[in-house]
């Protein structure tokens, strides 16, 4: 499927963007090379290639998951204008 301008022109106006005639057609060359790498990549046999969720075979080190700091809910209610049952009250907003 090969993009025109009217494509273009349309995706630009969807996203509010004010696009030139110039970059519309930059930008058309540039989306068709990029449809036609997928077309490309599209035909690549596939079979028996495990999915990758990160290229570099890595694990990340994650630090135990425990509390290391005590409740300080009073402390920070205190200070504010209207608290019930641990709660923050706030003005309605919508109605």
């Amino acid at each position: 499927m090969a993009l025109e301008d009217s494509h273009v022109r349309r995706a630009a106006h969807l996203a509010r963007l004010a696009v030139s005639d110039d970059q519309a057609r930059g930008f058309v060359d540039d989306l068709n090379r990029i449809l036609e790498m997928v077309d490309q990549l599209q035909g690549l046999d596939t079979e028996g290639v495990v999915p990758l969720a990160h290229p570099l075979d890595a694990t990340q080190r994650l630090r135990a998951d425990e509390v290391t700091e005590s409740s300080q809910r009073d402390t920070f209610q205190y200070s504010a204008p209207a608290v019930e049952n641990g709660l923050y009250l706030v003005p309605r907003v919508v109605e």
